[in-house]
């Protein structure tokens, strides 16, 4: 059985257990906390060298990390990681793109002004450059989204759960998405997927019922 090492308050994490519970997949989850240093932990580091979460733990010491990388893992012979060369490229694309274009400026905008206390004060100097570049992706998503309803093969994938993970959490941060009519649409979209959990919910709570 897997085993994923996950922050709750992540969207990177909150993609692997989108991703799993979808594809029914079982596992067993350790919760670390970030601010706590429990991710800077010897033990830790030997299994991810960069000290970020999620990490899934594949076989008995074998690790992987990145959680794009993680769900092209899960996903693989499943209809969410596209097999098709083309459809494969598209999803891989904007997997890319997520990690260059979106995670860097809305992710920190979570983290600092929703998880950390006092975040905002400590990083008013970014927030601007934050808040600039995550419209910026936002308005090319929305392009993409004005003619399809999904980023890659014309369904539901990984490239979605990828951006899904910090795009569902823009209204916590300051980000606001009137104006992105399309992106709208398609989270409702995403969220009517079949087995779609939200982020706070834990696969612990569905153990005990």
């Amino acid at each position: 059985m897997y085993t994923l090492y996950s922050m709750q308050r992540s969207g990177n994490c909150y993609k692997a257990r989108l991703a799993l519970a979808q594809l029914g997949i079982a596992y067993d989850i350790v919760d670390l906390d970030l601010l706590k240093g429990e991710t800077r932990t010897p033990e830790f580091l030997a299994m991810n060298p960069s000290g970020r979460v999620p990490v899934l733990e594949v076989a008995p010491g074998r690790y992987l990390s990145e959680s794009n990388a993680i769900l092209w893992y899960i996903a693989g012979g499943t209809p969410l990681a596209p097999e098709d060369r083309i459809d494969r490229t598209t999803a891989l694309q904007w997997m890319f793109f997520e990690q260059n274009s979106l995670e860097p400026y809305l992710g920190a905008a979570f983290f600092w002004l929703t998880v950390v206390k006092g975040g905002r004060e400590l990083q008013m100097h970014a927030l601007e450059d934050w808040m600039e570049k995550g419209y910026q992706a936002f308005g090319v998503m929305e392009k993409h989204l004005a003619t399809n309803d999904f980023f890659a093969a014309g369904h539901y994938t990984i490239a979605d759960i990828a951006l899904y993970g910090y795009t569902h959490l823009a209204h916590e941060c300051d980000f606001e998405l009137e104006a992105f009519p399309a992106i709208r649409a398609w989270l409702n979209r995403i969220v009517d997927q079949p087995g779609h959990v939200p982020m706070d919910w834990h696969p612990a709570a569905e153990a005990v019922e």
